[in-house]
């Protein structure tokens, strides 16, 4: 069945965030329409009358609960496992070409049995596609993406992405391997926030060594470890214990204090905070740091209830944007790293 709207990933459990982010967005764009899913699924449905126009309205970066944004092709019920490909041909017939496929299933414990289909479906289909004129010899990011995600054996959903509008990653979740020496798994999120809120000319303009930044509630030093990483000297803020991992670095300085109270004595490029606290609370201490000019660029965590987290997110962005003092680039997202929260960069 052929079908036009967005498919978009997102981490189970966040459905209904995700439906409601793309319903405001949507109408504020002037694409009323309706989202269609399933509590724990791992994606939303959008459906409208224009999805390629809706696709242009809502540009990936803006998208917070989304891992991966496509354009929804078609949606295929009831295949038959002697043949899945057939249907797939009638539904790209006249769509043009691509230049890469994917071929996917939900970050879903209901789907993650079929990865073994995604990987063996995708050998049979890519050659299969070529074949047919429908897909690039080699990989060419000049032409959309195909996307092929099994909700089930017998049920896909066909979508296109454009390169430069959607992730670079299957599924959205970019591959990073936690190192033996990192003082917490809370380092992976600093990791991706970096990979996903910056693009690779910002990160080589904003992160230089010998830069300084602030870590607000620090311990056990995930954070301030990647930035010693990237050979920043770190103000490690925490009354707490920091790991010796971080501190053997020689860029890392511990300072016992309470986030909410320290200040620097001179100006910082970089202001990372991974507290956990009310989200309202620190979007208002993260805005401090800027309306007083203590640091240039931040990347801070939202803890989200357990309700309304829709909602809240927008709380407490507006916040954040209003008491900030100054014109700022805000981008947000739930990284695959995060649980239950947002990670934000401002700068």
């Amino acid at each position: 069945m052929t079908t036009d709207g967005l498919l978009c990933y997102c981490r189970a459990g966040f459905e209904p965030e995700l439906a409601a982010e793309l319903s405001e967005r949507a109408t504020l764009a002037g694409f009323p329409g309706y989202a269609r899913t399933e509590r724990n699924s791992g994606f939303v449905q959008f459906m409208v009358e224009d999805g390629a126009a809706l696709s242009k309205a809502l540009p990936f970066a803006r998208l917070i609960f989304a891992r991966q944004k496509l354009r929804m092709l078609a949606d295929l019920d009831d295949l038959d496992p002697k043949d899945r490909i057939a249907p797939m041909y009638d539904a790209l017939a006249g769509r043009g070409r691509y230049g890469e496929l994917w071929v996917e299933h939900p970050d879903s414990d209901e789907a993650k049995p079929l990865a073994g289909l995604a990987r063996s479906f995708g050998n049979a289909l890519r050659p299969a596609l070529r074949k047919r004129g429908l897909l690039t010899e080699k990989d060419d990011p000049r032409f959309p993406r195909l996307h092929v995600c099994f909700t089930a054996g017998d049920h896909a959903l066909l979508g296109s992405s454009d390169p430069r509008d959607s992730s670079s990653w299957p599924l959205g979740v970019p591959r990073l391997r936690q190192l033996s020496e990192a003082p917490s798994r809370s380092a992976l999120k600093l990791e991706e926030a970096l990979l996903t809120l910056l693009s690779e000319d910002e990160r080589k303009k904003f992160i230089v060594p010998g830069m300084k930044a602030a870590d607000l509630g620090a311990a056990p030093g995930g954070w301030s470890w990647v930035l010693a990483r990237q050979h920043l000297r770190v103000s490690a803020i925490d009354n707490g214990p920091m790991a010796e991992s971080a501190l053997t670095t020689g860029l890392v300085e511990h300072l016992r204090a309470d986030g909410f109270r320290w200040q620097p004595l001179k100006p910082v490029e970089w202001l990372v905070c991974d507290m956990v606290e009310s989200p309202v609370r620190v979007a208002a201490r993260m805005a401090e740091w800027f309306a007083n000019d203590w640091c240039k660029r931040a990347i801070f965590n939202l803890k989200l209830p357990m309700k309304k987290r829709w909602e809240e997110t927008q709380r407490c962005l507006d916040l954040f944007e209003r008491n900030a003092g100054r014109p700022l680039t805000i981008r947000a997202r739930q990284l695959y790293h995060d649980r239950e929260e947002i990670t934000v960069y401002a700068g």
